[in-house]
């Protein structure tokens, strides 16, 4: 296959690659293998820290990816780009969470730790959503000294306002009933993908990426070829061009035939 028939093809994790019980469908790893045989460069782009997709990574061999929304991106195995959190601003928001009794989870590119006992009840109840096998332990001091890519700030929805009034050096953006994400402000999905796109050069026709959630509305506006998840809510899927079935119906083997990627 000639360089200008590849195409670079990014999919999300939660709700796109994987089941709501985090499960791969077999149909989606059958999609992606032959995409790679056909010569076609996969990469993932997703909110979930290196650490938490691993396995995921080993079982498709893909060592591409814009992780963190965006702020920590790899490139076949060699770090790309990096965009950590402002420290003293955290440092403030900190304080404020503690004096609201929000936990924070504090989160780099190896680990996560949180300033409270991890067995605080929001803590206990969003992650374990995410049926990842890393150990949450505790460190209320895990800010210093490195660089931070994302925080988990636990509060009950429409609680973050004033957080988001107070701290304009950051994004908010909820994941979970009980807990938003607080990454850099402005950092998406969308701006990592350019950090690869600039690096290898495809064009844009030759861009495709596959998403579900709220936090790919960027990366699913800014892609030529973009495919929302069946599953997707209608924000989600009025951002992409396409929209494809749900995960839980092959939605990744469909919407890769719909696009011309897949015989």
């Amino acid at each position: 296959m000639e360089m200008g028939e590849k195409s670079l093809v990014f999919f999300d994790i939660d709700g796109t690659l994987l089941r709501e019980d985090k499960t791969l469908p077999e149909s989606t790893k059958e999609a992606i293998f032959t995409l790679k045989r056909d010569g076609h460069e996969v990469a993932i782009a997703t909110g979930r820290a290196p650490f938490m997709f691993e396995d995921i990574r080993k079982e498709l061999e893909i060592d591409t990816y814009v992780s963190y929304n965006g702020q920590f991106v790899v490139l076949n195995g060699e770090v790309l780009y990096t965009n950590p959190l402002h420290t003293e601003a955290l440092v403030a928001l900190t304080e404020d969470a503690v004096n609201h009794q929000h936990p924070i989870i504090y989160m780099d590119h190896e680990d996560m730790k949180a300033n409270v006992p991890p067995e605080h009840a929001y803590i206990t109840e969003s992650i374990a959503s995410l049926k990842i096998s890393h150990v949450l332990t505790h460190d209320p001091l895990y800010y210093q000294g490195r660089d931070l890519y994302q925080s988990l700030l636990f509060c009950l929805e429409g609680e973050e306002s004033t957080y988001e009034q107070n701290y304009p050096d950051f994004d908010f953006i909820r994941w979970h009933p009980l807990s938003v994400d607080v990454l850099p402000k402005g950092g998406s999905k969308a701006v990592g993908i350019e950090k690869i796109v600039e690096k290898l050069g495809y064009p844009k026709e030759k861009q495709y990426a596959f998403g579900d959630g709220l936090n790919d509305i960027e990366m699913l506006s800014h892609i030529h070829n973009s495919v929302a998840m069946g599953n997707a809510v209608k924000e989600v899927q009025d951002a992409a061009k396409y929209v494809t079935k749900s995960v839980e119906d092959d939605g990744i083997y469909h919407g890769l035939k719909m696009v011309g990627l897949l015989k």
